[in-house]
């Protein structure tokens, strides 16, 4: 079986020599190229023919998303698994919309690139770090946040431990936020649920299945 060749896309000549250095490691994978910038890159994949491209996602010139975007209409076969030194929303839904087949955060790239690099180039989707599998979930539970009355992951949280019978000043130091802030929290719960007392809110919790 031939090995995975795999093309390096990053303006940091230090990052690439890192992430090169890594997979070159692995007996079935071959970098055959490394660009600097996205237009670079949109003119090595038609040059080498990479089956996976990792790709940075702030570059001069064309980003990442863009480079994406070119190449999806363009009808190319190359995998792309995205870089980042981020885990913003945006980036991490228009590059999936866009066609890549996974994003890791750099940070936690030295661990997973092999794996991630391997699977993409299967035909695998999905290939996200844990930071970005973490934030996608959140995501989710809050695009349905109407299953639960219209309450922010937050009120969720706080309204799960006044259900395990906390004080405010208990559930201000689990989640990190004043005492003041959990009021807040609970003045909210309250007015979306209809209700006027923590052991109210509780059984509602508790009689709709949220905790």
């Amino acid at each position: 079986m031939s090995p995975t060749r795999v093309l390096l896309v990053d303006d940091h000549p230090v990052v690439r020599a890192g992430i090169r250095n890594l997979l070159e490691r692995a007996p079935d994978i071959v970098v055959v190229g490394e660009a600097s910038d996205g237009a670079e890159a949109l003119r090595m994949v038609q040059e080498l023919s990479p089956d996976v491209m990792l790709l940075d996602m702030e570059m001069p010139g064309l980003n990442g998303n863009e480079v994406a975007s070119q190449l999806q209409q363009a009808g190319s076969p190359v995998r792309i698994l995205a870089l980042s030194a981020h885990d913003d929303k945006q980036y991490i839904q228009e590059l999936l919309a866009n066609g890549a087949a996974g994003y890791l955060i750099k940070e936690e790239v030295p661990e997973a690139i092999v794996e991630a690099v391997r699977g993409v180039s299967r035909g695998e989707q999905g290939w996200v770090s844990r930071r970005v599998a973490a934030q996608m979930t959140t995501w989710m539970r809050e695009e349905h946040q109407d299953d639960r009355m219209g309450l922010t992951s937050r009120e969720v949280q706080v309204l799960q431990a006044v259900v395990a019978g906390k004080t405010n000043q208990e559930i201000g130091l689990e989640l990190g936020i004043s005492e003041k802030t959990v009021e807040k929290h609970l003045e909210g719960i309250f007015s979306k649920l209809g209700v006027a007392s923590r052991v109210e809110a509780a059984v509602h919790a508790v009689r709709e299945g949220w905790v």
